[in-house]
């Protein structure tokens, strides 16, 4: 494989063109129509391909036995607008009847981050679940687990690892490793878990750099077929784009990334200055309207802010017209952007005086 068709999942490279990683890696486009009332980011194309949807489609439709899985990686202290819509998707889920599973990848943590197991407890307990609580997920309809302490995940993984070449690991991740090689297949173990002891369809929710492992655990299954497991359905949602105009918020770039927590006078500040649809002059923005394609701002509205298709769908006509300028529009995300990081605080803090009800396996 070359390198050009390389999705590195540790690393920070952009994937430019949606439609050729369909087409190179295999994916289905993804159709909203499938599932029923789909959420905000499946509806606006936020959410762009997946694997074996109708699978889950079905479980859904049947009231059939499924998982939706999805890892917390507590290297950091904060989280990103992607981690967001992942839990977005994981609600939508466990709201359509998924057994739902989430677990701390402190072993990964340690390995490929360099994070203490210590400290990745610390971070998820203090802040990385309480956040996924405060984006949605309910903590009563949800199994949790750390990777460290799960025997099931630890035996598999050495047994899996027997069903992969290096060749084979390189080929998908560009390299190996030993780090990212342990990282990858306790990966597989974690999204095949729910399967260990009932076999059933599951999915799992993922920004489209997370591919290559849901590729890796495919490719194991194929190869494992005593076990009988379910292949592993995904869904994929875009990158929310930088606000100087990349396609991806990345830290390495910190006034075009918006984190959660921030300061709400640093996240305005953002904004203010991100890239904007709007012409060059008052006079010729009234006359042509805005270019919509190149607004960060609206973006950011549309992936993360306006809920209501009727509220989105005026402020489009009406930027897009000339009538709303891009300072305007800018004004508006910021109160919104507050509401949302106000309401995110105080939910956190709420989820965390809870933290002692969560549903942890309870290994022996």
């Amino acid at each position: 494989m070359t390198q050009h068709k390389i999705i590195d999942p540790w690393g920070s490279g952009l994937l430019e063109d949606y439609e050729k990683i369909i087409k190179d890696f295999g994916l289905e486009i993804f159709d909203s129509k499938l599932f029923s009332n789909p959420n905000r980011i499946m509806r606006r194309g936020v959410v762009f391909a997946g694997r074996d949807l109708k699978i889950i489609a079905d479980a859904i439709k049947n009231k059939k036995k499924y998982y939706v899985l999805s890892g917390i990686m507590p290297s950091n202290e904060k989280i990103h607008l992607g981690t967001k819509m992942v839990v977005e998707n994981i609600k939508y889920f466990q709201e359509h009847g998924a057994e739902t599973y989430i677990l701390v990848a402190d072993l990964e943590a340690a390995s490929a981050r360099g994070v203490t197991l210590e400290e990745a407890r610390k971070r998820a307990l203090e802040f990385h679940i309480p956040a996924y609580v405060a984006l949605g997920l309910d903590i009563n309809k949800t199994i949790f687990y750390f990777q460290s302490e799960n025997k099931e995940v630890m035996n598999n993984a050495y047994e899996f690892a027997k069903k992969i070449t290096l060749n084979e690991f390189e080929a998908i991740y560009g390299s190996a490793d030993p780090g990212k090689i342990m990282a990858a297949i306790t990966q597989v173990a974690d999204i095949l878990y729910p399967q260990f002891t009932e076999r059933k369809p599951g999915i799992i929710p993922v920004g489209i750099d997370q591919d290559p492992h849901i590729r890796l655990t495919r490719d194991i299954v194929r190869r494992h077929k005593e076990r009988k497991f379910f292949l592993p359905s995904s869904l994929y949602n875009k990158y929310t784009p930088s606000l100087d105009g990349g396609i991806k918020m990345s830290k390495s770039k910190p006034e075009s990334c918006i984190e959660l927590p921030e300061d709400i006078k640093s996240v305005k500040r953002k904004i203010r200055n991100a890239l904007s649809g709007g012409r060059d002059t008052l006079e010729e923005h009234k006359k042509l309207g805005a270019v919509i394609e190149k607004d960060m701002v609206f973006e950011l509205m549309k992936q993360h802010l306006v809920e209501d298709e009727g509220e989105l769908n005026k402020i489009y006509s009406e930027y897009k017209s000339g009538k709303m300028t891009s300072g305007e529009l800018k004004e508006i995300a910021c109160a919104k952007m507050e509401e949302f990081m106000n309401n995110f605080m105080k939910d956190v803090e709420r989820a965390r005086k809870h933290i002692d009800k969560l549903n942890f396996v309870k290994f022996k």
